[in-house]
């Protein structure tokens, strides 16, 4: 079955959100996640872009200002709301994982 449209997010789609809870250029966005995951996670140039493109026609960021040929994007207030229910989602799955490995702890 196909999901909806940002029903659930990538893990880089995420991280690029929530990089983008301040104020970025691309390539602060993409330090900025290197840094919050200790290089787990890594965003690439095309995809980065990509999202980007997707997220502001979605109207989840917007372009707050252009400078030196850099663009910058901030998180719109419906950008929050996904942000915020993605994370939310995040969390039942692990409060999940958590009661099923206390119910084999149990057995």
């Amino acid at each position: 079955m196909a999901r909806k449209k940002l029903e659930t997010l990538t893990e880089q789609m995420f991280y690029v959100l929530l990089a983008l809870r301040q104020e970025r250029h691309g390539y602060g966005i993409m330090q900025a996640i290197t840094a919050l995951t200790n290089g787990r996670v890594n965003v690439g140039a095309g995809t980065l872009y990509a999202l980007l493109e997707r997220f502001e026609q979605d109207g989840l960021i917007c372009l707050t200002r252009m400078e030196l040929n850099r663009k910058y994007y901030q998180l719109t207030p419906q950008g929050d709301k996904v942000l915020r229910e993605e994370y939310q989602r995040i969390r039942q799955q692990a409060a999940d994982m958590e009661q099923v490995l206390r119910e084999e702890e149990t057995t």
